[in-house]
């Protein structure tokens, strides 16, 4: 089982497991951001011998996206040596939904200066199960299994792994099988029931300092709420060995009581 299914060099077709929480006729975007990741880090290992890091990501979602086929390419906007920026975009019958810049970084020996002070939460196996379909439709929740911690409103820690492949019949890095479950971040620890408030993201940024291994993903989430319609999802995001970088989710927030 798979959420994409290559159909050409830029072409992929999204299967039925990738039916959205607010809306099972559109794509949930997670599946899809790592499916961009993919895509670039296929196009850095085709032009480039050595291995630049993705160390930023900034996902502008433009709208909804039916579960079908969509269109993947990339380009360079910035080459370098050491830095270079890359750009993404993810469209529908000709119509941009996403778009990413990411930031790429040579690699440099700075094991001896490593170190930092992000709270680290417990592995999974110190979790009670979480049936996330018990809040959430679509064919994304149903594919994956969670483990969650609720602390209050607004504030959760979670642990998501799935066993379907992001792109069926090819290898993916966990860097960007990762990425393919950030999005889920803003329906971990959510603040108000999603059938009395809708929150969904208008954009993802992530800042990441090492490369993930394993299957799960945790999360350490808070959300918060402005007063005039803005929120924020601030998610730091674990592997099994502790931090390895934040996300954030721009919310438009619509009360519908």
């Amino acid at each position: 089982m798979a959420y994409f299914e290559r159909i050409d060099d830029t072409r992929f077709r999204a299967t039925e497991h990738v039916s959205g929480a607010w809306n099972e006729q559109e794509q949930h975007i997670a599946p899809a951001l790592g499916l961009m990741a993919h895509v670039l880090e296929l196009h850095r290992d085709a032009r480039r011998e050595d291995r630049m890091r993705i160390s930023s990501l900034h996902y502008d979602i433009l709208g909804p996206v039916p579960v079908g086929e969509v269109d993947v390419v990339c380009r360079v906007v910035r080459p370098g040596r050491t830095i270079e920026l890359v750009e993404v975009e993810l469209s529908y019958q000709q119509r941009t939904i996403v778009l990413l810049r990411s930031w790429l970084l040579a690699e440099f020996d700075a094991d001896h200066v490593q170190g930092g002070d992000l709270p680290r939460i417990t592995g999974p196996q110190s979790f009670e199960p979480w049936d996330a379909t018990s809040l959430w439709p679509g064919g994304l929740i149903r594919s994956i299994e969670g483990r969650r911690r609720e602390e209050s409103p607004g504030r959760a820690q979670a642990w998501i792994r799935t066993a379907h492949a992001l792109v069926a019949d090819e290898q993916v890095s966990d860097t960007a099988r990762f990425i393919g479950l950030f999005d889920v971040s803003n329906g971990v620890a959510v603040r108000a029931k999603p059938d009395e408030v809708v929150f969904p993201n208008v954009e993802l940024t992530a800042q990441l300092f090492r490369d993930p291994t394993g299957e799960w993903v945790g999360y350490d989430t808070t959300v918060t709420f402005g007063p005039d319609g803005r929120g924020l999802t601030h998610t730091i995001i674990h592997d099994q060995s502790g931090p390895i970088g934040a996300v954030t989710q721009a919310l438009t927030v619509r009360p519908q009581r």
